[in-house]
C-alpha cells in the first residue's frame, strides 16, 4: 500500500522533470546577438501593410483587405464613388447603407483618401 502512494506521488514529479529536461535549449546552438535582433526587429517594423486607397480599390481588395465588408458591401462602395465622385474623407463612407461608426473605426487605420 506504501509503495502505491508513493509511486502515485513520484511518478508526477519524475514525469515532470523529464518534459523540463527535454524543454530545455540546446547549448551547442549559438546565441542570437544583439544586433540579430534588432535587424529582425527592424524588419518587422518595416513590413507594415501599405494602406487601401480607397478611391482606387475595386471591390475584391476591398472585400479582402476590410475587416466586416463582404461583396455587397464592397460593391456598395464602388457604386457610390461611381456616383458621387472620389471620396474626400473616409467618413463619407457612413453614408453608404450598412456601415454605421463601429465598422468605420475598425477599418479606419486600413484606408486612405489619396487627394
Amino acid at each position: 500500500m506504501r509503495n502505491t502512494i508513493l509511486s502515485y506521488l513520484l511518478l508526477p514529479l519524475f514525469t515532470g522533470l523529464s518534459f523540463s529536461l527535454s524543454a530545455a535549449p540546446n547549448p551547442t546552438t549559438a546565441p542570437v546577438t544583439e544586433l540579430a535582433a534588432t535587424q529582425v526587429a527592424t524588419s518587422v517594423v518595416d513590413a507594415k501593410p501599405a494602406k487601401l486607397d480607397l478611391n482606387t480599390a475595386d471591390a475584391l481588395t476591398l472585400q479582402k483587405e476590410l475587416n466586416g465588408i463582404g461583396r455587397a458591401k464592397a460593391e456598395a462602395i464602388v457604386a457610390y464613388r461611381e456616383a458621387h465622385g472620389p471620396f474626400t474623407s473616409l467618413d463619407e463612407l457612413l453614408e453608404i447603407k450598412g456601415i454605421g461608426n463601429a465598422l468605420l473605426e475598425r477599418n479606419r487605420d486600413k484606408l486612405v483618401v489619396a487627394e
